[in-house]
């Protein structure tokens, strides 16, 4: 299985994107404007996915291998069973994203960087693969790390990869969901009328909900909210410095951490 993750990977983010593109043509949340806006996020994921493989010629799963081989890391050093380390990495791998993804909201340098992810002037799940590549880069370094130190399973972080990337399609998506299963789903999972929360132009919204797979990290560590403030129908998203059509544009998304912030609170974490 380890020897074709690429293809595995492939697979069920084609399969996740597909499903979730059926999804919100048939049961939308809110009007959402396309225009360019898929092309651009679309964009920035072929982008990425081609600066990983020429910066990384190990990929996350293949650097697990390795230290396999060698027996590195705490998981490996501690006798539990093999299907417990699996269970204990994932989670354990979760928690660091989240961490992360609170980190890169306190550290300016690191704002910068997400803020393109968050500059979005609409929310589907084409917004779940607007990263900049500088932001992209830095994460995979810090997810070495962590393998490095955990010592997670190959199968594992293959496993891990797979709930990334279809979780964050998922709680992208202008999806909407019955309310008591949204209650249901978001007591273990992110759902999109959660995360949505976290795209809010209001500062104080933008500092909740910062969890990608698994919700209980909000509500364990005090970042958790509801509802917004206006209402899901109500709310804006994005983010007040970028709402003109040009900074939308593909060349300015690149450019936009070189960008000087002198914007209110409103727009950037506080």
């Amino acid at each position: 299985m380890l020897e074709s993750e690429a293809t595995i990977r492939l697979f069920a983010f084609a399969a996740s994107l597909l499903l979730l593109a059926g999804a919100e043509a048939l049961w939308p949340r809110r009007a959402v404007v396309r225009d360019g806006r898929w092309f651009n996020n679309l964009a920035l994921v072929v982008i990425n996915t081609l600066l990983l493989r020429v910066a990384f010629p190990v990929v996350a799963v293949g650097w697990a291998m390795t230290l396999e081989t060698r027996n590195w890391g705490l998981l490996q050093w501690t006798p539990m069973p093999g299907w417990l380390q699996v269970v204990t990495a994932v989670i354990l791998l979760d928690l660091a994203i989240y961490w992360q993804h609170r980190v890169f909201h306190r550290i300016p340098w690191c704002w910068r960087l997400h803020r393109l992810h968050h500059s979005d002037v609409d929310f589907d799940m084409t917004t779940g693969l607007r990263f900049h590549p500088g932001e992209i880069m830095l994460s995979m370094l810090i997810k070495f790390a962590v393998i490095l130190v955990l010592g997670a399973p190959a199968v594992a972080v293959l496993i891990f990869e797979i709930i990334l990337s279809s979780s964050s399609l998922f709680e992208h998506a202008n999806l909407r969901l019955p309310a008591r299963l949204d209650r249901a789903l978001r007591r273990v999972i992110v759902t999109p009328d959660m995360h949505r929360i976290h795209h809010s132009v209001y500062g104080k919204e933008l500092n909740r909900n910062f969890g990608f797979n698994f919700s209980f990290w909000d509500r364990l560590f005090s970042s958790y909210q509801e509802q917004p403030q206006d209402g899901h129908l109500g709310m804006r998203i994005g983010l007040e410095l970028f709402r003109d059509p040009n900074d939308q544009r593909l060349n300015r998304l690149i450019l936009q951490p070189l960008r000087t912030d002198d914007s209110t609170p409103d727009t950037k974490p506080v």
